[in-house]
């Protein structure tokens, strides 16, 4: 239902930023072609120094992965805000993004990136693997400002970060994950322990 300051707010032609936060758990030693997505997505962000068309692209592969990938799906949590001024809007961004790089192991060194043609493949492989997703955009996705923790609701979810790159209406898009670096691992405790928040699927 539409608050009253919502509909004041779209009478003076103000416009809505909704910024939100997707966490999805993935499980199983299949998962782990999943973080070559993720650090390609990474690699790519880096080198076009954040530019917002080539982020929206590796957020289409991403999301684009995790729905191939949905017989893994484990537990996810979301939350977010709507806001009428954009500088709030930024300062939330930023908020949530402090929040996700400190998760554990979701900070990757950059060096890290670049993993050489004859890597040792004998590096432990992580059974657990946690995405967050991070997007502010203009106007209204009912798909996103809904519970996401069931499997329906996270499907469209993801599918609506995906129109929302198309549509550009995309105003930030940020990608962390744990572990975000080769042969870390993530045990089911510590994800436990450091994603309170996800809700069994």
């Amino acid at each position: 239902m539409t608050s009253w300051r919502d509909r004041l707010n779209r009478m003076t032609g103000k416009t809505r930023f909704v910024v939100c936060r997707l966490f999805l758990h993935l499980a199983g030693k299949e998962v782990a072609p999943l973080l070559g997505v993720l650090n390609q997505a990474g690699r790519d962000a880096i080198e076009s120094d954040g530019d917002l068309q080539v982020l929206g692209e590796g957020l289409v592969s991403i999301c684009q992965g995790l729905l191939e990938y949905e017989t893994y799906w484990q537990s996810a949590a979301n939350e977010g805000d709507v806001f009428w001024d954009e500088g709030e809007a930024g300062d939330y961004v930023t908020e949530l993004f402090t929040d996700s790089a400190q998760r554990y192991g979701s900070a990757p060194e950059l060096d890290d990136l670049e993993q050489p043609e004859d890597a040792d493949f004998a590096l432990p492989v992580t059974h657990n693997l946690v995405v967050m997703i991070t997007a502010a955009f203009e106007g209204e996705v009912p798909e996103l400002e809904v519970d996401l923790a069931n499997m329906t609701a996270m499907k469209a979810g993801l599918k609506a970060l995906i129109n929302l790159h198309y549509g550009e209406r995309l105003r930030a898009i940020q990608v962390h994950f744990s572990p975000a670096r080769l042969g870390d691992e993530l045990t089911a405790d510590q994800t436990l322990t450091n994603f309170p928040e996800l809700v069994p699927l």
